[in-house]
């Protein structure tokens, strides 16, 4: 460990001065016991003479919590009202005023009400500590910023409430306060974390099995991060490395048939002793052919699926890069196959197993041998024979011994060797080491021929002339293989840099799509950079027919049809350029999901050539992360789908809950008028009989009305309503939606407003009648008793207004744009009401199928809410002259 490194460490042990110390209750969600831990634990401290108070602990109306504060001193709140509604937070400035040793500060996350010293309550609770108070506080590891899009991705809502993971970092102390996820099930089930009601809808939305589950680990992570942290500066204080406990797995592959076996034995290791994994392959710079690229690529696909980590490195020598990552990571085993050393090993060399053994001091090294039928033997490197580079090779040597003729007036024969040696290092450098070393021989025979006693002869006269031809030629041969590994590995760098470039710049794009389209054309927007090549991205139909859904639109022959078939069903590239089917002008890969391939990639070069192997390389690796942004769509599609299917079933037992009211009412009414006649008869007087009879009749047609309504929504909510328009004016409509709530109006102080001259609405009188109402009935359950509620209609040139004021609680600006949404109901304080979230959307999509709008704004008197329908006017209809 480095001086630098334990200084650090050192620094950031010393004391910080006056700084109180905060204590985090952390969980995975709401009901776990946060707050009745930390309550429990101010009571043990108040015992031991500490003094305690209380500044938030929302109990819920827990009564096992609220038990829990009986004892402890509880700070009163302070009270804000922001629109009409009051709201109490923390006294932040009564608690400095008077300071006591530790406070309790529930929910660390929450957002403080406008007019509040700070926006958040972390905030607050970093100026108690600032004061020298002690904190325990209260936090789900949902709200942790880092953590954000993990939980969205897992639970599908976007936490509004976070805290910066520095607050939590700089804690004291962390407690994870955990319970089993059946259990907490069965509490939200009993009404011990919410209401029964909502206890049904958390279950339903976020409180699902998985959900918490997922919630669970991600906190576990969070405290074991936080306990490996402290472990490592703990050690770090005294200049030492701090030990793998929990460790990890390392397995080194390569391009070889044993690749996949050892991936999977690791994957096995790993479940049975619960570490993580990683699959480690070290490039040294050699050269691979296609069928070991292959090998190594297949296996980190498949140590991807399995839930390991993948990393690529670079290095010299294999076992000690191993040997350095493995200490970086702190891995505790290293799982390598065994080497099929050949006969130059197996007399002068060890394998990577035997060499990780005896420098991995502290490491368990394992080599899996695999069974011989599982293995298969690959061929060797092929490098094509180059003339034009060997012919180099020899034109550098000839012209080294010119230059060398020339200047050996000047340079004595040591020094012209050095010319020999120039010639080799630029031939490795531009071509291999083949050629380099053939313009070593050649410059050996050419520095013997020329320059070596006796001249123009092969022959050695001087003993030490040997030594020295012997040593220009080692030279001569390890500076050549230097520059070549230099030059390859200059050649991988470049490549890996195009392939890394490449592959970032889709990720980019596909990270912006949303839906499969989206990801296709993104697709294509990246390999269109390839001039040279037609791409196509097929699909295949439930019909078994191929679809091009971008890309080129080119015809297939029979036998390119037939290897996009065999690519698809055997999940294994196909067409030209393979060993199946390469007859046609198309390279298949298939795009893989989880159940099966997503689409089909096809490459045609112009040219009709295969593809070169980097270009299949770099296909396959952008394939992937296009693979998994597939099958990303696809997950997104069938949420979606069970989504509307399940909110479907919800609005169509929320619509029938909604109107059970208005459908129950009339037929009561009906009922009664029928029993007294049946029963009472002749007996009532003929007058009566016949109200009796009319209320009868009125009752059946106001029925009619109702059930002609809910169709008409349902259609509305389908796109098949046709809107039966007529001529009407704006006062009827009011004037009958005022007299159908005269009930529920009447314990309000109704005030109405209409302006002179209202030109005619051209609309479905019923669909505006009906959305009047809702917006009524709204602002009358809202609305305090003996309250008042204005209603305004005005026209202008282009719309007639129908606004609705009222005094109620009002609505935060926030949730303006959620009060249409279906289901969604505001809690607040005494807005919490019946009503099943409907009456609003519909409302929206009433006034929506006429062109219309509803918006929102202020109530009366800055208090209350005005919901305001905008209804579009029509070119008005030419009265007839009467007097002609």
């Amino acid at each position: 460990m480095s001086d630098a490194t334990q200084a650090d460490a050192l620094l950031a042990d010393l004391p910080k001065g006056t700084r109180g110390r905060l204590k985090v209750f952390l969980g995975a969600a709401p009901g776990v016991g946060k707050t009745y831990s930390m309550l429990q634990a101010a009571q043990t401290q108040q015992r031991m003479g500490t003094d305690v108070r209380v500044a938030v602990a929302e109990t819920h109306g827990r009564a096992e919590t609220e038990a829990m504060l009986v004892g402890l001193p509880q700070q009163a709140q302070r009270k804000l009202e922001y629109r009409g509604v009051v709201m109490r937070e923390m006294d932040l400035d009564a608690i400095l005023a008077q300071p006591p040793t530790l406070v309790l500060v529930d929910e660390l996350a929450h957002s403080n009400a406008p007019g509040s010293r700070h926006n958040k309550r972390w905030q607050d609770v970093q100026e108690l500590l600032d004061a020298g108070i002690d904190v325990y506080t209260t936090v789900n590891v949902q709200h942790l910023e880092s953590l954000n899009d993990r939980v969205r991705d897992i639970t599908g809502i976007q936490v509004r409430e976070t805290l910066p993971d520095w607050v939590l970092q700089e804690a004291d102390e962390i407690l994870l306060i955990d319970l089993p996820t059946r259990e907490l099930l069965e509490r939200l089930r009993e009404g011990k974390v919410y209401v029964p009601e909502q206890a049904r809808a958390a279950i339903d939305a976020f409180f699902s099995q998985t959900n918490l589950t997922a919630l669970r680990e991600l906190a576990m992570q969070t405290a074991a991060a936080r306990v490996d942290a402290e472990l490592t500066r703990r050690y770090r204080l005294q200049g030492l490395d701090a030990p793998a406990l929990r460790g990890r797995l390392l397995v080194g592959i390569d391009g070889d048939a044993q690749a996949e076996p050892l991936v999977r034995h690791a994957c096995r290791v790993a479940e049975r002793r619960h570490l993580p994994w990683s699959v480690v392959h070290v490039d040294t710079g050699k050269p691979r052919n296609e069928q070991r690229l292959a090998l190594l690529q297949a296996a980190q696909q498949l140590a991807e699926r399995l839930g390991g980590e993948v990393v690529g490195l670079r290095g010299g020598e294999c076992a000690k890069t191993l040997l350095e990552h493995a200490r970086e990571r702190r891995a505790s085993l290293i799982l390598v196959g065994r080497s099929r050393a050949g006969f130059w090993r197996r007399w002068f060399g060890r394998g990577l197993a035997e060499r990780l053994m005896l420098k991995g001091q502290g490491l368990e090294i394992s080599a899996l041998d695999c069974a011989p039928e599982r293995t298969v033997r690959l061929r060797r490197v092929s490098r094509p024979l180059i003339w034009r580079d060997y012919l180099q090779a020899v034109v550098a040597a000839v012209l080294a011994a010119l230059v060398a003729l020339g200047l050996s007036q000047v340079l004595e024969l040591p020094n012209i060797s050095l010319l020999f040696l120039a010639a080799v290092l630029v031939v490795a450098v531009r071509s291999s080491l083949g050629p380099a070393l053939a313009c070593a021989g050649c410059s050996f025979l050419a520095y013997n021929f020329l320059f070596i006693p006796p001249t123009l002869t092969l022959s050695i006269a001087r003993q030490e002339d040997v030594l020295t031809l012997l040593f220009f030629l080692l030279m001569a041969a390890l500076t050549g293989n230097l520059a070549s590994r230099q030059r390859q590995q200059l050649v991988a760098l470049r490549e890996t840099q195009a392939q890394t470039t490449a592959l970032l710049e889709l990720s980019s794009k596909l990270t912006a799509a949303t839906d499969r389209q989206a990801i296709l054309s993104a697709a294509m927007q990246q390999f269109s950079l390839w001039q040279e090549l037609d791409v196509s991205l097929l699909a295949r139909g439930k019909d078994d027919v191929w679809k091009v859904e971008a890309g080129s639109q080119r015809l297939l022959t029979d036998q390119e049809r037939a290897a996009a078939d065999w690519a698809w069903q055997h999940s294994q590239p196909a067409g030209l350029g393979t060993d199946t089917l390469p007859g046609g002008r198309w390279w298949w890969w298939p795009l893989e999901g989880e159940d099966g391939p997503l689409a089909l990639l096809g490459i045609s070069p112009k040219n009709g050539a295969p593809l070169a192997s980097a270009q299949r390389r770099l296909i396959a690796a952008l394939g992937q992360p296009l693979a998994q942004a597939l099958s990303r769509a696809q997950l997104a599609q069938d949420l979606e789908a069970a989504r509307l299917h399940g909110q479907t079933e919800e609005l169509r037992s929320a619509l029938l809950a909604s109107v059970s009211h208005d459908l129950r009412t009339p037929l009561t009414a009906m009922r009664g008028s029928i029993d007294s006649l049946l029963t009472l008869g002749e007996q009532i007087p003929a007058a009566d009989r016949h109200e009796l009879l009319e209320g009868t009749r009125d009752e059946a047609e106001r029925l009619d009305r109702y059930i002609q309504n809910l169709l008409d929504m349902t259609r509305l909510g389908h796109g098949a309503l046709k809107l039966a328009r007529d001529w009407v004016a704006p006062c009827d409509i009011v004037s009958s939606a005022l007299q159908r709530l005269r009930l529920v109006l009447a314990p309000l102080k109704v005030e109405l407003s209409m302006g002179d001259d209202l030109p005619l609405l051209y609309v479905h009188a019923a669909l505006i009648e009906q959305a009047l109402i809702n917006v009524l009935e709204n602002a009358a359950r809202f609305s305090p008793a003996g309250g008042r509620l204005h209603l305004v209609v005005q026209a202008d040139g282009q719309e007639i207004r129908i606004a609705v004021s009222d005094q109620g609680p009002g609505i935060p600006e926030h949730e303006r744009d959620k009060i249409f949404d279906m289901f969604y109901t505001a809690a607040r304080g005494d807005r919490g009401g019946q009503g099943t979230g409907l009456g609003l959307a519909i409302c929206q999509g009433m006034l929506g199928a006429h062109g219309g709008r509803v918006s929102v704004s202020e109530g009366l008197e800055g208090r209350g809410a005005t919901l305001t329908l905008h209804i579009p006017l029509s070119p008005q209809p030419v009265m007839e002259d009467e007097s002609v």
